[in-house]
């Protein structure tokens, strides 16, 4: 599928700001999953950008605007090409202690993927849930599946819920929140499991956007997410193998799905941030569309920023 995406982000100023730094992680990736066919960053004012490539991989741009603006409107426009992928059969069929062997063979190379986080914290509560999922004989595909499932199921998709810094401890027990949540509570139970696990964010085209542009009718939504930045989870499989999972839909990431940054939790893999000088922040906003090639433009989604 080859997608043609847009996304702005706007901050509004209550007065004039004299200085604005800021960092955005806009670019999508270029993967087994998905190529990057072209990319434009526009920023209003204009600023200096440079770009560098962080820590985790994720393509970086830094921008600093050095004279007063009562607005700053970020625009990334991605054209990418999305295609079907699965790992191999025998990664998921391993026993999940196998697969813990290989891991601790390997836990060097995974240790932040294995580890708690800044935003990730484990629990006793956490390891409850990875002794439930993570038999030592179940096949480990299967056991991630279950888990997946279980958070779709017991867990409400609640906007306003909780707030960009909720602890996976209070997602846990109001069972409620939104696309990050549920990831960073999936990946709390997979570190607690000793299963390699990483957060990611992009977008996802629903099925509310597809049967409306197609049909020009109200569709009711199959797939949440894609009003702003959408997060999932990447399991690392025995052979190196990263598997995308959605707990907030219950399905594996296909070729809906547009990954564009990952990290050990939310916090490395934002897609911006910054400070500025001189005033506050009157209004934060993100639009996202999210058009697939052949078929007519849905209207843009407008989200307060999260």
């Amino acid at each position: 599928m080859l997608f043609h995406l847009n996304h702005v982000t706007r901050y509004l100023y209550a007065g004039e700001a004299s200085e604005s730094f800021m960092e955005a992680r806009l670019t999508p990736v270029t993967d087994e999953r998905q190529r990057l066919v072209s990319r434009s960053f526009l920023t209003t004012p204009a600023g200096r950008v440079s770009r560098y490539t962080d820590y985790f991989g994720n393509e970086v741009e830094s921008l600093a605007i050095a004279h007063r603006h009562g607005e700053l409107v970020l625009e990334s426009r991605s054209v990418v090409e999305t295609s079907p992928w699965s790992p191999p059969k025998a990664a998921l069929e391993i026993s999940v202690s196998e697969a813990r062997q290989i891991y601790r063979g390997n836990k060097l190379e995974l240790f932040e993927f294995l580890m708690p986080s800044p935003a990730i914290r484990l629990s006793a509560a956490v390891n409850r849930l990875a002794n439930q999922f993570f038999k030592p004989a179940a096949p480990l595909g299967d056991a991630l599946l279950r888990l997946n499932h279980w958070i779709k199921t017991e867990f409400a998709y609640r906007p306003g819920s909780t707030q960009i810094d909720t602890p996976v401890a209070t997602v846990l027990e109001q069972k409620a929140g939104v696309c990050q949540d549920f990831a960073q509570v999936m990946i709390a139970v997979l570190r607690s499991g000793e299963i390699p696990a990483r957060y990611v964010t992009g977008y996802i085209e629903t099925e509310t956007q597809r049967i409306a542009a197609e049909s020009g009718r109200p569709a009711r939504a199959a797939l949440v997410g894609s009003a702003e930045s959408h997060a999932w989870v990447e399991v690392c499989l025995p052979g190196g193998f990263w598997w995308p999972l959605d707990p907030t839909n219950d399905c594996v990431a296909g070729e809906r799905h547009v990954k564009v940054s990952i990290g050990r939790d939310y916090l490395d893999a934002t897609p911006t941030r910054g400070v500025f000088k001189g005033t506050s922040t009157e209004k934060l906003s993100v639009s996202v569309k999210m058009i697939r090639q052949g078929v007519p433009a849905p209207a843009v989604a407008t989200a307060p920023a999260r």
